[in-house]
Order: C-alpha cells, then structure tokens, then sequence
C-alpha cells in the first residue's frame, strides 16, 4: 500500500510548493562544483554549482550543468561555447562560499589560472579534480538552462583531498573509509 502524505497547506493549485521543493532536494547531498568560463572580453566569471551530473560517457564524456537564468556565468558560457567544472576538495568551502555570494571581485581572492584549451579558469588550490567542456546542447528548463558539456580535457588538481559535499544547508566531507 502506497500512501501520500501532503507537505504543506500552502501547495499551489499543481504540483509542489518551492519550499517542498527545496526541502526534498535539501536532503539529496551532492558534490560542490564552481563553473567558470571567459567572457568575451577575457575577464574570468564563475558561480558556485551542485546542480552537476554524469550524463553519458561515449560516444564522448559529456556532464551536465544546471545555471539559473539570468547569471552573467551562463552568459559567458553560453558566448564563449565552453566551460570548466571545478569539483572542490575538503578544503573549498570558503571558495564556495565566495562564489556562492557574487562578490566581483571573488577572482582576486582566490588563485586561478588559464591555459590553452580551458574551457574556463581553473581553481587549483580548492578543486580536487577539474574537466574543460565544450558545449554541446543546452535546453531551458524552467528557470535554469540545463547545459550539456562534452568533456574535452581532465585535471587532476589535488587527487588525494577528499571531495566538498553539500547536504541538508549544510557542508560536510567525503567520510574517511
């Protein structure tokens, strides 16, 4: 038997309150990504990101993204056509933090670097591992753009450092094991 509980008195007319929503999505922990990507002009722009997953690995790696619309981040990305994904270690959160917040000057804060073929900076000191994407579809879904990123190239930055995970409002560590 299969029984449904109702999650608030103040559900819309259909489907489910935003805050239902937050709360069951709350409760899914994920890894802490930052994307960036170059804006036309050659400035860095990045946003803190665990809306990530795997998608398919052939005929080519690709992962997805999922950025608010209206970031200037996915401006950028959707002009330049590429993108890094920066998967933070245990080490990250305030970089998360800082990316969360939309602070201008979060690049003069952190220690980055660009090179040929990145899709985007790079955060070496706060990532574990980072992948270099180029765009290969993206789709509006709601409020978000849902973008798909051929994965082109691979960094492993701090390997050893345990992945940053985002849970229930709250940061953790990969458990040791």
């Amino acid at each position: 038997m299969t029984m449904t509980v109702p999650l608030s008195s103040d559900r819309p007319a259909q489907g489910v309150a935003p805050h239902d929503f937050r709360a069951l999505m709350a409760g899914f922990p994920t890894g802490v990504g930052i994307v960036t990507a170059f804006q036309p002009d050659g400035r860095p722009i990045g946003m803190t990101c665990s809306s990530i997953c795997s998608v398919s690995l052939t005929p080519s790696p690709t992962l997805l993204v999922c950025l608010r619309k209206g970031s200037p981040t996915l401006a950028a990305l959707l002009s330049a056509g590429t993108f890094a994904l920066n998967l933070l270690h245990e080490g990250g959160r305030a970089t998360a933090e800082l990316f969360a917040s939309g602070d201008p000057d979060r690049f003069d804060r952190v220690a980055w670097r660009s090179g040929a073929g990145f899709g985007g900076p790079h955060l070496p000191a706060d990532s574990h591992v980072t992948a270099d994407c180029e765009i290969s579809q993206y789709n509006a879904i709601g409020d978000h753009e849902a973008v798909f990123g051929k994965v082109t190239a691979v960094t492993a930055e701090e390997p050893e450092r345990a992945p940053l995970l985002y849970g229930r409002r709250r940061y953790a560590v990969w458990p040791a094991g």
